[in-house]
């Protein structure tokens, strides 16, 4: 054969990394006789073995990363530095793989100061140019860069090919351009900053359209969006420092050379001796079978387990990390049905996740059921379908087959409240309430969307979709790849069945799979605590009112809509006739040109549109300084336009006519540091500071019999700071039960409480409150309207008495950009992404946030431990109230008029006494009592 028609060699680059976390997270915990931790070297070894024998391979290698630390931490100091310690069982395993690597007479290639993947690309880039073709073993998108005609990714996960199509489908442009998309958009995962606002989608539009970020950034102003504009012309340096980072070495000084990596055979003595090292019987069983016929590359296949002693015990485990497959079976009778039952009692945990008709939890209706006993074994149970079955049943049906639902509701309740078979759900909150509908009290539980919260609250989203994606690069069915999206989108019950079982199964597997992946790391962070008292004990608390609802009263609510209505019109004459013109109150735009260009009203700004900024901040500047009665006009307007669409007009639409109550979604991983949101509908920013917002309180109500109770902590942040402080003089005056804001302004003020002047107190109030959000001189001059520099003097008045504050500011801001996060007194910890930005008003905001949220967060911890315990403790005392809401440090009870009295003593005590017995603060906590037949009067 001559030279020309010579099959090239083929270069196998595996990345190690990839390879061991796959390894350690796909196998439970399983340690040699001498305690040694060795899961990940189990599947490590497994996953080498297939390969030497599967790879057509002239050249082999793993690249392993040597350090944390590389060049790139000298361009970006904030490069990966947020990213966990590994966990402490997988540290020790480490050295062993490398060990493993050479075992099995494959080189182990690492460097200090560069990272694997800046090996694997200087590889990579000398094979092909020696006419060699590169398989780079790894699904890493940074990888994808290097993708070319003699190079591709084969991602093992998934056993598939990435080429030149694939990195297409997932940035939007060719290889050679993926570093220009990564450089705008950045990486959360590396602390890659990009420029904000810019994500994978816009960056390859902007590259498709300019054609390199060079070019891009030189003509950025010609960019017609003035938000994106306006973000590329100011962070055009930070594009620049994250093209240097994304951007892989091609040119590392290699210790060992391309031809160094020539592939060996397996030296039997020297691997099988590391195997009996590390007590791997089976492995050592198939690989003396192997050495012993014609060599090991005759061997194919196989299942692959390893039988792992613990004790008398013997766990049959995976040694091949599954990949995805999204084989799961349709269970259609109920013989499957029971056998699966069984299958979860004897596995002892199951993930769990139902399908209905909506997300509302009072109109939603049984559609499936989904279960996973293990990653790739999972099944859905059809109950509730009603549309056409889709190709599994072989042609269109108009009710497919299914186990009737009362039928399998009756075999699944037993196993749902088996208190000795754990179910893991992805906000199982959901599920708990559904099922509660169904009469089925399922516990005990496991969430694995808290578990993510707990351990990495405020560093990114929970959603099963983006966790899939972050830690198993997975991208997960969409409900509109099933359902359809717009008009055309349909409800589950009417999903074609093998759409449904490909979806709901996949919902079950990755829950599993989160749930193992990320339930070891709460005792190797010490978060257990945080997860096991507070987190998963409140779902069936939150599922429970979510449940119960609150009254409310349509018809008064209706009656202030008309008020409100008629209210706007006549300010609407009044307005035109202060602006000498009519116009549309609601246009910015037209509001605008009346004020400045009409009325010559000082101070007007055009924005980037061409049109006068008109918010309220504008506004309520005008109406201070311009003597003009229209701006405050305008600001009473919006405020009723604002409560009529948002409450009173929106309100009666969300009543359920099954409860004739309305039923908000508590959102319990939607904040940084613990809060818990409300969604459809909001009920947590009703205003209040306001008479006409606080009439719309009085739309919710008490059933007959009943009032409402309103228990709401008092200054409790404020409380908080004194505690974690360490401010004696505040401590002792709260002790004392003093006028804190009366208390402040005579110290800081010198002025006696006797006689005090209002106006002082409220700027000691402000103060007190704006110091513990981090508030600047500027915020304190905007919000009581003095100049910045008397702001400032008051500050550093405050500062002056209180240095206690100050130290403590500066102790959060310094632990924060130490560690990345931050701590509540219970030990919740509150991710800081853009503490050490380069961005001055990115790294500020997260500054002021790192101050705030070891309070707001200690509070939302302890007002959680109050709720917990709420439900047993009236039913101990024999009372029948029912917690309703929780709106940051207040909770909203129902309770019948002769237990008022009683429940609200009760409620008092349980939430002063919520810290208790885990931490003893010493500054007292009050909780104030309110009733009344409705909400404005309860509280």
């Amino acid at each position: 054969m001559n030279a020309a028609a010579r099959k090239p060699d083929h270069v196998y680059l595996v990345d190690g990394s990839g390879y061991i976390f796959r390894a350690f997270h796909a196998l439970p915990p399983l340690t040699r006789s001498d305690g040694t931790p060795v899961n990940a070297v189990l599947g490590f070894c497994n996953m080498l073995l297939k390969l030497i024998e599967d790879a057509e391979a002239e050249y082999i290698a793993v690249i392993f990363d040597a350090g944390r630390k590389t060049f790139r931490n000298e361009i970006y100091a904030e490069y990966k530095a947020h990213r966990p310690e590994a966990p402490p069982e997988l540290v020790p395993q480490f050295a062993l793989i490398r060990e493993a690597t050479r075992a099995f007479n494959v080189p182990a290639i690492e460097i200090q100061g560069y990272e694997a993947d800046d090996l694997i690309a200087t590889y990579a880039t000398q094979a092909a140019a020696q006419g060699h073709d590169v398989t780079i073993v790894s699904s890493d998108k940074d990888l994808m860069q290097l993708v070319g005609d003699r190079i591709s990714l084969f991602d093992p996960m998934k056993n598939r090919k990435i080429g030149e199509t694939e990195v297409l489908e997932k940035f939007g442009v060719a290889p050679d351009k993926v570093v220009d998309v990564q450089s705008l958009a950045g990486d959360s995962s590396d602390n890659v900053p990009g420029v904000p606002g810019i994500g994978v989608k816009t960056a390859a539009e902007l590259i498709n359209t300019y054609g390199d970020l060079d070019t891009l950034l030189a003509r950025a102003g010609e960019i017609k969006q003035p938000k994106r504009r306006e973000n590329l012309l100011a962070n055009a340096d930070l594009a620049r420092i994250s093209r240097d980072l994304v951007t892989l070495k091609r040119d590392v000084p290699l210790d060992v050379p391309l031809d160094g990596l020539a592939k060996q055979g397996i030296d039997g003595a020297t691997a099988l001796a590391f195997l009996q090292q590390n007590e791997f019987r089976q492995l050592i069983t198939k690989l003396q079978a192997r050495l012993g016929e014609a060599g090991i590359k005759a061997s194919r296949g196989g299942a692959r387990t390893e039988n792992a002693k613990s004790g008398d015990a013997t766990v049959q485990i995976a040694a091949d990390p599954a990949a995805f497959s999204g084989t799961h079976e349709l269970v259609q009778d109920e013989e499957r049905l029971v056998a699966w039952i069984t299958r979860a009692r004897a596995a002892g945990a199951i993930a769990f996740d139902i399908e209905t008709t909506s997300l509302n939890i009072i109109e939603a209706k049984l559609v499936g059921m989904s279960l996973a006993v293990a990653a790739n074994a999972a099944c859905y149970v059809p109950v509730g379908h009603e549309g056409k079955s889709g190709d599994l049943l072989g042609g269109a049906t108009e009710r497919p087959q299914q186990i009737p639902l009362d039928r399998a509701l009756a075999l699944m309740k037993p196993l749902l409240e088996d208190p000795s078979v754990l179910k893991i759900g992805h906000n199982i909150k959901y599920d708990l309430a559904v099922m509660r509908r169904y009469g089925i009290e399922t516990a005990p539980i496991d969430d694995s969307m808290l578990i993510s919260y707990v351990l990495e609250g405020g560093a990114h989203g929970h959603g099963m979709d983006e966790l899939a994606k972050l830690h198993f690069d997975h991208d997960t069915i969409k409900f509109g790849d099933v359902a359809g999206s717009g008009k055309s989108q349909v409800t589950f019950d009417q999903v074609p069945l093998d759409k449904a079982l490909a979806y709901a199964g996949e919902d079950a597997d990755v829950t599993w799979r989160l749930h193992n992946l990320l339930k070891p790391r709460l005792i190797a962070e010490r978060l257990t605590t945080v997860y096991e008292t507070i987190e998963r004990p409140l779902v069936p608390v939150i599922a429970g009112m979510e449940l119960a609802g609150v009254k409310i009263d349509a018809a008064e609510l209706g009656r202030m809509s008309q008020d409100f209505a008629s209210r706007m019109a006549d300010m609407e004459g009044e307005i035109h006739d202060l602006a000498g013109a009519e116009f549309n109150v609601g246009s910015p735009k037209q509001l605008g040109e009346i004020l400045f260009d009409r009325l010559k009203l000082p101070g007007g700004k055009k924005g980037k549109t061409g049109a006068y900024s008109t918010g309220a901040d504008v506004l309520e500047e005008l109406a201070e300084t311009s003597g003009h009665p229209l701006p405050q006009k305008v600001l009473d307007w919006r405020q009723l336009a604002k409560l009529k669409s948002t409450y009173t007009d929106a309100l009666p639409l969300a009543i359920r006519p099954e409860t004739g109550r309305v039923h908000t979604s508590f959102a319990l991983a939607h904040t940084s540091t613990g809060r818990i949101a409300s969604t459809d509908p909001n009920l947590q920013n009703i205003p209040i500071r306001t008479e006409e917002g606080r009439k719309i309180r009085r739309a919710f109500v008490a059933e007959p019999g009943h009032v409402l109770l309103s228990v709401d902590y008092s200054q409790i942040e404020l409380r908080l700071a004194a505690e974690m402080a360490d401010i004696q003089g505040l401590k002792d005056a709260f002790r004392d039960g003093a006028d804190i804001h009366a208390m402040t302004a005579s110290q800081v003020f010198g002025v006696p409480v006797e006689g005090m002047d209002p106006m002082v107190r409220r700027q000691a109030k402000a103060i007190n409150f704006g110091i513990i959000y981090g508030i600047s001189a500027f915020g304190l001059a905007q919000q009581l309207g003095i100049p910045q520099g008397e702001a400032k003097a008051y500050i550093e008045a405050y500062f002056e008495r209180y240095p206690g504050i100050r130290d403590y500011m500066e102790r959060m801001k310094k632990f924060a950009r130490e560690k990345g996060y931050v701590e509540t007194l219970f030990g919740r910890r509150c991710h800081m992404p853009g503490i050490n930005d380069k961005n001055p008003a990115r790294r500020s905001f997260m500054e002021r946030a790192a101050i705030n949220a070891p309070l707001q967060g200690t509070a939302a911890d302890i007002i959680k431990r109050a709720m917990i315990r709420m439900p047993g403790a009236l039913q101990d005392a024999g009372l029948n109230g029912r917690m309703l809401l929780q709106v940051h440090d207040e909770l909203l009870f129902e309770v019948p008029e002769a237990e008022a009295e009683a429940t609200g003593k009760l409620v008092k005590k349980v939430m002063e006494e919520a810290p208790l017995p885990a931490r003893k603060i010493s500054v007292p906590l009050i909780a104030e009592i309110g009733t009344g037949p409705n909400w404005a009067e309860a509280h």
